[in-house]
């Protein structure tokens, strides 16, 4: 089937990565990839922008070089209660939101601490993907975030980075096993991301798949195959 998306990339914008706006879109297109997310960090990762950089995102046009393109941010889960780093009237204009725990952000805990941290940001009807869910370094229960994530109708993402040989989250393939498992029982869709901070690794999803591979997961179920299931979890991608 066709992967009609990367939802998940990064620009200058945040700080560490490498190419605008302009450049990551013509790489879509060049690599025929219809539907394209922006999703910069959120203010409190190192280095990237301010608050205002989202609240001006409206000015830009959602459709360049023949591709759909989002934008939205990747924000940082801040504490066990789920608060992200930018407000409500913020984040109800951006097309996607996308919520993580990156190490400069998040101090961490046990599993119980951290299922909760991602569960609440869950509640928030602004979040529509939990990123790169993998990280060995933030233990989590995924029964209880599978089940989370099929309550509050949560995409959870496969990120192709966290796969990656250079990769600095440990235990991710295992740790998508079990969650995969947990998904296909229970029928919680997911999305695979590149997590790209440069364009020529816009749409690199071999690792991701090779991990739904193993998995024997239903292709009925990855958002990337179906635009009809992926605006059911983004309205704003019609």
């Amino acid at each position: 089937m066709r992967d009609l998306m990367d939802m998940h990339t990064h620009t200058l914008a945040s700080g560490h990565a490498y190419n605008t706006i302009y450049e990551m879109v013509k790489e879509a297109a060049r690599k025929d990839i219809p539907m394209l997310g922006i999703t910069e960090h959120a203010p409190k990762m190192p280095g990237s922008c301010h608050k205002i950089y989202f609240m001006n995102l409206k000015t830009l046009q959602r459709e360049i070089f023949g591709v759909r393109v989002l934008f939205g941010a990747e924000l940082n889960i801040l504490d066990a209660e789920g608060s992200v780093d930018l407000p409500e009237d913020i984040l109800k204009q951006l097309d996607i939101g996308i919520a993580s725990i990156h190490p400069p952000c998040y101090h961490g805990g046990d599993a119980g601490t951290n299922t909760r941290a991602y569960i609440n940001a869950m509640k928030n009807p602004y979040i529509h993907i939990i990123g790169h869910p993998d990280d060995g370094r933030f233990p989590i229960d995924y029964e209880r975030l599978v089940t989370a994530a099929k309550e509050y109708h949560v995409l959870l993402e496969v990120n192709n980075s966290s796969l990656s040989p250079n990769s600095y989250r440990p235990g991710a393939r295992d740790n998508y096993a079990v969650m995969l498992k947990l998904c296909k029982l229970l029928r919680v869709p997911v999305i695979m991301s590149s997590d790209a901070h440069t364009a020529a690794a816009l749409g690199g999803h071999e690792e991701a798949k090779q991990v739904l591979k193993e998995a024997d997961f239903p292709e009925e179920l990855i958002a990337n195959y179906s635009r009809r299931l992926f605006t059911e979890y983004v309205p704003k991608a019609e």
